[in-house]
């Protein structure tokens, strides 16, 4: 056995369950495979996170995370997975370059941008073609650029652009918004922000980079190009579940079904956060997962 606990993914809930896990003295290994604090490292600010009435930047608050883990004694590895083995009361986690063998494993790899699957998309991807304007955005400086989705996260990332570039389009192929009124607000009120509604992105054009974007009306089927240099695509999250399905239970989406300790169908796996099937995601419920998920290992390995 080299751990007592691996953590797969190093977001809200995998964090917050290192710290229970090392707090309880147990040895803990997180496996991160892309980005450490996940989706809330990739956001902007947020501002709904109890404990900072001014709000905070993402990756600010996910970098507190991880301090705080290291210090209980966490140990972090950016390290893709590629499977688990149930041993019975001994899991092996076979990643990229290592395998690691413990008594419990806690998923926490949350959920990733979904793909729009139009023509060019894969073509110009990092040419272009991005899933995280934060991540991104600085390369648009002062060049025309779009974003596709109509919710919080699309609408935020217009915001942030378009102190950046010099033109943001905001697509999406409802007339309705999901996000709150009060960013919705900003954006309809910000001059350098286009809104088209009722408008699907069908293809992504250029020579070696992104130079527009086909889009068409739902409606009438009359088609647009739109000259941008970027392209962010915001319209959505899928479960980062491959390597278990066929393991654990899942729901129809991929999501893992755990019960109320976040137990999921096999013993000594536990599941966390977005990754879990449920109704909301938010980091702060994340956070209640991580700790759950953090005392319920404990106790079932002190049983």
């Amino acid at each position: 056995m080299d751990y007592d606990v691996v953590i797969i993914g190093g977001g809200p809930a995998g964090l917050t369950a290192a710290i229970y896990t090392c707090r309880a003295n147990l040895k803990t290994l997180v496996l991160v495979g892309e980005v450490l604090g996940g989706n809330a490292a990739l956001t902007d600010r947020i501002d709904n996170y109890p404990g900072f009435p001014e709000g905070i930047e993402g990756p600010d608050l996910m970098g507190r995370f991880r301090r705080q883990a290291e210090n209980f004694g966490a140990e972090i590895k950016m390290e893709e997975v590629v499977r688990i083995e149930d041993l019975g009361s001994l899991k092996k986690i076979v990643a990229e370059t290592g395998e690691y063998v413990c008594r419990a494993v806690i998923l926490a790899m949350g959920a990733k941008r979904r793909k729009l699957n139009v023509k060019g998309e894969e073509e110009f991807l990092g040419r272009g073609v991005s899933y995280c304007a934060t991540c991104d955005g600085a390369f648009f400086g002062k060049s025309p650029v779009a974003i596709v989705g109509g919710g919080d996260s699309a609408v935020k990332e217009a915001l942030y652009m378009a102190d950046i570039a010099s033109k943001v389009y905001i697509i999406n192929w409802m007339e309705e918004f999901t996000a709150n009124q009060k960013d919705l607000k900003k954006a309809y009120d910000n001059d350098k922000i286009e809104i088209k509604v009722n408008k699907e992105v069908t293809a992504v054009n250029g020579d070696s980079l992104l130079t527009s974007v086909t889009i068409k009306d739902v409606l009438t089927g009359e088609e647009e190009i739109l000259p941008v240099e970027g392209l962010f695509i915001s319209i959505g999250l899928t479960a980062a579940s491959d390597f278990v399905k066929g393991l654990v239970e899942t729901d129809e989406d991929g999501y893992v079904i755990t019960d109320e300790n976040m137990h999921t169908s096999i013993p000594g796996i536990f599941a966390a956060g977005d990754i879990r099937s449920k109704k909301w995601r938010q980091v702060a419920n994340a956070v209640g997962d991580g700790a759950m998920a953090g005392i319920s290992v404990t106790e079932y390995l002190k049983e």
